[in-house]
């Protein structure tokens, strides 16, 4: 077992994981409602997917009504939602795993339904997202323009996140990560297709970071830079996401983080398609790993597309320390026994994905319950 890479210790910050195989932040739409509060049932799906020294992040978590752009998504804002995941991590600690929770405002990619009062969504500047989204009933509409955010605003956003990383803690989690990936409010600062700003969050690199590197300072101040991750996409193309010179950026970024003594980085490899279960991986896309293990100079999760023959790879060439695994988590409540193993998978369902209830959820079964049937 020494010999396998995916099964050696390996220190994140406050972290101390016996293993390295991860569950990344996997959205599933299914908090309790009215109220987005993660309850029993989500208690009982982490819980099923912890395992003795393994580590668990969370499905993204609006940090406050403003934030919200998915239906069911659960918050970390109200005393309920802090109750409600004060179960998940109980659970979760039970089995002696780690569980962060994943922080997130998702910008422009929201709708008018979907926020407090009705108001348009908030962005860096007033430029729309590309694709559609689901209203709160259910309709499928184009993005909407959003509206620039004011400076005052951008202040309570983050402290909105300092306040959202406190919940966290009180609610149980053993740290905090900071979702910059993926088209959303942070990643949408970063880009300058999505970021036409003239003030300090505006134009050179280090301006669009800022917001970035303020979220950043400011809930490390609070809770410590141990129990602080920060997840990225290099060069994810989602929901618009373009920018004119994405290695300067990346580079740029990527070593301003490392300059902050963070339990890890997160990335997302851009080979992996995360919009079907059909698309080959783009083999030709930058290995974004090796390209910022140097920069970082700290701890990398690897997230996108990993086999388990892959993940093995990456981490016994020192570019990744730790790699996630998402639809195999969702399918494989055993993930990291299986892995250790050399057991086969169950296969994910895609229809069970978003929403609902235990169905596609809770009802993967184990390696023990197969052989017990």
């Amino acid at each position: 077992m020494e010999n396998d890479p995916l099964f050696k210790p390996l220190r994140l910050g406050a972290l101390k994981l016996k293993h390295r195989v991860v569950m990344p932040p996997l959205t599933r739409m299914r908090s309790k409602q009215p109220g987005n509060i993660p309850y029993a049932l989500n208690a009982v799906y982490y819980g099923q997917r912890a395992s003795d020294g393994g580590l668990l992040i969370t499905e993204a978590t609006d940090i406050n009504p403003q934030a919200h752009g998915y239906n069911w998504v659960p918050g970390v804002y109200t005393p309920e939602q802090i109750e409600g995941w004060k179960a998940v991590t109980a659970a979760v600690h039970a089995k002696g795993g780690m569980i962060v929770n994943q922080i997130w405002h998702v910008g422009r990619v929201s709708h008018t339904s979907l926020q407090p009062d009705g108001i348009l969504p908030v962005a860096p500047s007033a430029i729309p997202a590309t694709g559609q989204i689901y209203t709160s009933e259910g309709q499928q509409v184009p993005f909407e323009t959003p509206r620039a955010l004011e400076l005052a605003e951008i202040d309570a956003i983050r402290a909105d996140f300092v306040q959202a990383a406190l919940n966290a803690r009180a609610a149980g989690f053993d740290a905090v990560e900071i979702h910059g990936a993926n088209g959303y409010l942070i990643d949408q600062f970063l880009h300058d297709a999505s970021n036409k700003r003239t003030d300090q969050y505006g134009g050179p690199i280090e301006n669009r970071a800022r917001f970035l590197y303020e979220v950043v300072d400011a809930v490390t101040a609070v809770i410590g830079a141990d129990r602080v991750g920060v997840r990225l996409s290099p060069w994810s193309n989602l929901l618009g996401m373009e920018d004119s010179d994405g290695v300067a950026l990346w580079e740029s970024v990527i070593a301003g983080l490392g300059k902050r003594n963070l339990a890890y980085l997160h990335l997302i490899e851009p080979r992996a398609d995360f919009t079907d279960d059909e698309s080959p991986l783009d083999m030709d896309a930058p290995d974004v790993a090796s390209m910022f293990k140097k920069t970082f100079g700290g701890p990398i999760i690897s997230a996108g597309g990993f086999q388990p023959s892959t993940a093995r790879a990456a981490i016994a060439s020192g570019n990744s320390d730790a790699v996630a695994f998402g639809r195999p988590f969702i399918a494989n409540p055993d993930l990291p026994e299986r892995l250790r193993r050399h057991a086969p998978l169950n296969q994910p369902v895609r229809d069970t994905f978003y929403g609902g209830g235990a169905e596609g959820y809770t009802d993967y079964p184990t390696l023990d319950q197969v052989a017990a049937e």
